[in-house]
Formats: structure tokens, sequence, C-alpha cells
């Protein structure tokens, strides 16, 4: 078993991209999708948690880059969501939110040493440049929000399972 540091950062992030994408959704299914997610996310934190416990600490200044690296991207998707709605673009901010947590995930890579989260934030700032054409063509906010909302929580669901060696695990188990 792998030593993983924050092994819980990517199922809370997960779930709160599908708790954005689920509120663009119709009431009734938006609560379900929502409830699924939820479940997901509380069964990877259970996995998790019984494998790990609360993972391997940050080394030496780690903790204060990390929240600081947290702080000034949260700072920077509430003044983006802000400005866009106060210009009328209020539909560009989630694809812009997702960019600009792509980015920061790349930074983060470094930090933690894995991978995974360069692909993860790449794959963030084109499902984000997709919202955008998506928002800026139609109407609403069930492809700019829902999609990437969406998305974006199953894609951090699946980078979790992935660092963490979860799937390696039941791939494991399938092939015995």
């Amino acid at each position: 078993m792998r030593a993983t540091r924050v092994p819980y950062l990517e199922p809370i992030v997960g779930a709160a991209w599908w708790t954005v994408g689920a509120a663009a959704l119709d009431a009734g299914l938006g609560t379900v999708v929502l409830a699924a997610g939820l479940g997901v996310t509380a069964l990877l934190v259970m996995a998790l948690r019984s494998r790990y416990g609360s993972g391997d600490p940050l080394p030496r200044g780690g903790r204060g880059r990390f929240l600081r690296l947290l702080g000034v991207t949260a700072a920077l998707v509430a003044v983006a969501g802000t400005v866009l709605g106060r210009f009328s673009w209020g539909e560009l901010a989630v694809p812009v939110a997702a960019a600009m947590i792509g980015v920061a995930l790349m930074v983060l890579s470094s930090q933690l040493d894995e991978r995974s989260l360069i692909a993860l934030g790449g794959a963030l700032m084109v499902l984000g440049a997709a919202g955008a054409l998506f928002a800026l063509s139609t109407v609403g906010g069930l492809y700019p929000q829902g999609m990437v909302g969406l998305v974006a929580g199953a894609l951090f669901w699946l980078t979790s399972a992935h660092r963490t060696g979860l799937l390696a695990e039941a791939r494991y188990r399938v092939r015995r």
C-alpha cells in the first residue's frame, strides 16, 4: 500500500462539484443525482479512512503552502464569479472556476508529488473551455453548470480512486 498525502482531497472536492452540477437539474432528478453523488463520496471516504486514516503528513511547510493555495484559489473563484455576474456573464462562472481549479491542481501536483493531479488539472481546464463554449452558445445553466459540475465531480472521484490505489485493488480482485 502506497503512502498517500491528503487522501480526502479529491472525494470532498468531487462532492462539491457534483453538488454544483446537480443544482442545474430539475428538482426531482437533481435530488436523486445529488443523493447518488453523496453516496459515492461517502463510500470513497469510508474506503480511504479504513486504508489510510488521516493520511501521511505533508513535508515541513507543506501545510501552510497547501492552505495558501486553497485560499488564493477560492478567493479567485469568488472574485471571478462576482465580476462575471456583474457584467452579465454569470453563465461563465462555473466553467471559469473549473479552469482556475485545474491550474491550482497543476501547482498542487508538485507539492504532493502526484502526476495524476496534472492530468486532472488539464482535464478540468479542457472541461472549463468546453463549458464556456456551451455557455456562450446555449440558453440556461444545464450545459455550463450541469455538465461541467457533474463531469468534474466524476473526474475527481476517479482520480481519487486511482491516486489512492482503490482502482488497482478493484482490478486485482476482478482478475482473481
